[in-house]
């Protein structure tokens, strides 16, 4: 049985899942892999999104990812992946 989500996007939780199974990951393979799909799934939520604001932490919560991928990054994520970033 499916169940709608109101006031949340399916996907944002998704991608917060993916960021989660990066950081556990025991490889640096797996690792890469899952930062690939957050950034994905933070594409997906903000293409998704009808808030702007929102829109736009979702699309810097994808760029984030990507550069986690890319092994670009050298502080570590904030534990609220649904929060803009410092920048």
């Amino acid at each position: 049985m499916s169940y709608m989500s109101f006031g949340r996007n399916p996907h944002a939780a998704k991608a917060e899942g993916a960021e989660q199974k990066a950081l556990s990951a025991k490889d640096a393979a797996a690792t890469e892999q899952a930062w690939r799909e957050a950034g994905r799934l933070w594409e997906r939520a903000a293409d998704r999104e009808p808030d702007a604001k929102r829109r736009v932490i979702y699309t810097a919560n994808a760029e984030r990812a990507r550069a986690h991928a890319d092994g670009d990054v050298a502080e570590p994520i904030d534990d609220d992946p649904g929060s803009a970033p410092a920048n």
